[in-house]
């Protein structure tokens, strides 16, 4: 039997998973897993990681996760930016979730139907 590592795409499904069954803290946990193991978080990650916190009413902890990932010279997409503004909508942020709407417009990103909603 071969001893299998998981890598950052593993990690990716399985924080996704974690953001489906709103079990934010678990995918939090994932995440400093990934980076003990010394791989390196994509912005799917971290999209999957904001969506998770924005399900969990986490919406300061999505905002500290955004902010991280552009450190870490990430290019936030539209999925992040949705998921972001989502989590501060529900934690009842609306100017920083108009705020983050027209900082996606300036990036040249396009709302779609799930920025919208």
């Amino acid at each position: 039997q071969r001893n299998l590592e998981p890598n950052v795409i593993t990690y990716n499904a399985v924080i996704s998973a974690c953001e489906k069954g709103a079990q934010w803290e678990k995918a939090l946990g994932l995440f400093g897993e990934l980076q003990r193991r010394g791989l390196e978080p994509e912005i799917i990650t971290y999209s999957a990681l904001i969506s998770a916190c924005e399900k969990g009413g986490q919406w300061e902890k999505a905002l500290e996760l955004f902010e991280e990932l552009q450190q870490r010279g990430l290019e936030p997409n539209i999925i992040t930016y949705s998921a972001l503004i989502s989590a501060c909508e529900k934690g009842g942020q609306w100017e920083k979730a108009l705020e983050l709407f027209e900082e996606l417009q300036q990036r040249g990103l396009e709302p779609n139907i799930i920025t919208y909603s």
